[in-house]
């Protein structure tokens, strides 16, 4: 995984959008696990509703996470199709036990207003670059 100041760096290029805030905050909130993460995230801004975004290779491999059960139990989550991990993420633990979270995706525009546990997989059209190609090029000038 690449470093924090990597991803910021990343994330900076990539989220152009007025709505979209780029942060580290992890490192002010003195956290390092999702789960802690979160907890302080709703401590410190108790009237935001968050939905936790993640890809479905993140999924597929949540539940080796410390206090993966945990993550699901504080906010809701949007897993994006990311091929070829779809199936592995739509049958791994996590996703078996929390089955009953699961809401469909006409939902989706108001996932942040369902109470956790509460999960949706978001099918979407597949760029066919993988990230780790993406990476290399910005890593070596090219994009």
């Amino acid at each position: 995984m690449a470093t924090l100041a990597e991803r910021y760096d990343s994330a900076l290029v990539v989220a152009r959008h007025p709505r979209l805030r780029v942060s580290a905050i992890e490192i002010h909130l003195g956290t390092r696990y999702t789960a802690d993460t979160l907890a302080a995230l709703r401590r410190r801004f108790p009237r935001t509703r968050f939905v936790w975004l993640m890809g479905a290779d993140n999924l597929a491999q949540i539940h080796r996470w410390r206090s993966w059960r945990k993550v699901f139990a504080q906010v809701p989550i949007a897993a994006l199709d990311r091929s070829p991990y779809s199936y592995t993420a739509l049958v791994n633990p996590a996703a078996r036990r929390f089955a009953q979270a699961r809401v469909s995706n006409r939902a989706a525009t108001h996932l942040a207003d369902q109470p956790a546990p509460a999960w949706i997989f978001v099918r979407q059209p597949l760029h066919p670059a993988s990230a780790t190609a993406i990476r290399a090029v910005r890593r070596n000038g090219e994009a």
